[in-house]
């Protein structure tokens, strides 16, 4: 296994975890960098440290105060030959978003979001802008696990919207089904996708922070 953290509190927990093992090496990175650590099924465990904030740095470099950085960790499964990518971001350990499991559908051309807090599903057409295809994502955290890529880390803002609730599932192809099954599932509508930060209005929403690409995203699925 190879082990490719940075100095942070993911590295931290990670090393507690470690501890008893000798002989890893580590891979210092910086602290706007992507931290990958490939397991043996091919699930990546993955952390990427962004900037709160729109300023984005030309270079690594320990000048950005670190209390402008947020920690997102994720596990990511590629399905290359379906074109499916499957995201689980765990419960956050500091950050005030809500634990999810995400399907990006390249077939169906359809994102899925299960909440893990409300057990409820919502659907959207998926946005190839934002998200990379597996290909492309495998190719990119390979690389990072080398060392030979380190991409600058941001973040993103999309704001969607609950509609109508969906009654059947069926087709919506495979994975969405596994994912959504036995869950009240609704459609989403995508109402902006701006960098930066963004004023909220009044109303109930859901915060799931997430990457599949060289940024990270924070969705706001709202009622």
């Amino acid at each position: 296994m190879v082990k490719v953290t940075f100095n942070s509190a993911l590295a931290q927990k990670e090393a507690k975890k470690d501890e008893a093992k000798s002989g890893e090496e580590a891979l210092i990175i910086p602290p706007d960098a992507v931290a990958v650590d490939c397991k043996p099924d091919d699930v990546y465990y993955c952390g990427i440290k962004y900037i709160k904030d729109d300023v984005i740095l030309n270079e690594p470099s320990a000048d950005a105060p670190a209390a402008r950085y947020q920690t997102i960790e994720e596990n990511i499964k590629i399905f290359e030959e379906d074109e499916v990518e499957f995201i689980s971001v765990p419960v956050p350990e500091f950050a005030d978003s809500d634990p999810a499991n995400i399907v990006h559908d390249f077939n169906k051309k359809l994102t899925a979001y299960l909440d893990l807090n409300l057990d409820k599903c919502y659907v959207i057409p998926l946005n190839t802008s934002i998200v990379m295809p597996p290909k492309n994502l495998l190719e990119l955290l390979i690389n990072i696990k080398a060392g030979t890529y380190l991409p600058q880390s941001y973040l993103i803002h999309e704001h969607m919207v609950i509609t109508d609730r969906i009654e059947n599932i069926d087709h919506l192809g495979f994975y969405i089904y596994r994912l959504c099954h036995d869950k009240e599932t609704y459609k989403l509508q995508r109402r902006e996708t701006i960098k930066g930060i963004q004023k909220r209005e009044a109303s109930v929403c859901a915060t799931i922070r997430h990457f599949e690409n060289r940024f990270a995203v924070e969705t706001l699925i709202c009622s």
